[in-house]
């Protein structure tokens, strides 16, 4: 063989070992899409039941990522009765599922309204979601079901979502032989997270349901909390409740977002109130590989709008500080 021959027959073995080396890398990458509370009781309700469709300008954005998650702020139910003590509570007809469906991978119920109807209905919400193929997570027929991880796999990534409550009341949590929530504990949060990875989880992401509402800032107890999780094993620590967006920030190089704010809700007016985040992670077993966020503006039935131009936050791994980027 000639001189020339072999040089070119060493090129291309190189270049194949470096595709070689690339392509599991590529192949092991995963799209996961987080939004904050969904309501779909009152205006958005309203809109489901004429015909309309409140994620309507979403609908392309969800489809892009490899699994969807949100928070379902209500129960999606027909038994039941509202609880007397509340001032707000939520019951979603089961009309809404077909918006639901397809388009959401799994959705939280660790909050403070999903037992607004009581267990029966809370139970009820649960067998629609799964007749409807969505996870449920954060909560359970009993307290083992509540606190077990949902474990995620796509395109060679093993990812465990957790969820907890801890916003009043707590009567909403589950218990060893009755159904409900799993609330935040820091000793039952730090055993699920050890629990997940020794499970096998390559990440764990807990998504908090915490927070004062209308505080634009996270609460010293939401950063002990997030940064607890973190040294248990969390990859990212993921929040709602606030009804608007909190700060961002890395700890000992993980990633926390305290809220995402709204994401389908009505009843609010101000700028903060009605506008929240999709939050988007690329992943592989590693850990984050890069993130954005985009921004939502819900219009006075609820439903969100696209909002573009606005700088929301942004960044990637070995980042030490948050950036901005452009929403879109």
């Amino acid at each position: 063989m000639s001189r020339c021959c072999s040089l070119l027959r060493m090129l291309v073995l190189v270049v194949l070992s470096e595709l070689v080396a690339v392509s599991p890398a590529l192949a092991e990458t995963m799209t996961l899409i987080f939004v904050g509370d969904i309501m779909l009781d009152d205006g958005p309700g309203r809109t489901i039941a004429q015909g309309g469709d409140p994620l309507a300008a979403f609908v392309d954005v969800l489809a892009q990522a490899d699994y969807v998650v949100g928070n379902l702020e209500c129960p999606v139910a027909t038994r039941g009765e509202p609880l007397a003590n509340k001032i707000f509570t939520f019951r979603a007809h089961p009309r809404v599922m077909p918006i639901l469906t397809g388009r959401f991978d799994a959705l939280s119920v660790a909050n403070n309204h999903s037992g607004d109807y009581g267990q029966a209905a809370f139970v009820e919400t649960l067998d629609h979601l799964g007749n409807s193929g969505i996870k449920a997570f954060g909560g359970g027929r009993n307290l083992s079901e509540a606190h077990q991880a949902l474990f995620v796999e796509r395109r060679g990534v093993r990812i465990a979502l957790l969820a907890y409550n801890e916003f009043k009341p707590r009567s909403f949590e589950a218990g060893a032989d009755w159904p409900g929530i799993a609330w935040s504990e820091d000793s039952q949060v730090i055993a699920d997270i050890r629990a997940a990875r020794a499970a096998g989880a390559d990440l764990v992401i807990p998504f908090m349901h915490w927070g004062w509402e209308r505080e634009t800032q996270p609460t010293d107890r939401q950063r002990q909390l997030a940064r607890t999780m973190i040294d248990a094993g969390a990859e990212v620590v993921i929040g709602s409740h606030p009804h608007v967006t909190q700060g961002v920030e890395y700890y000992r190089g993980k990633l926390i977002v305290y809220s995402l704010g709204n994401f389908v809700f009505d009843g609010f007016k101000t700028p903060e109130t009605t506008t929240g985040w999709l939050l988007r992670l690329t992943v592989d077993r590693q850990g984050l590989l890069s993130w954005n966020t985009f921004a939502a503006a819900m219009d006075e039935t609820g439903s969100p709008q696209r909002l573009t131009g606005l700088a929301t936050p942004c960044g990637q791994t070995g980042d030490n500080e948050v950036g901005i980027c452009d929403s879109r």
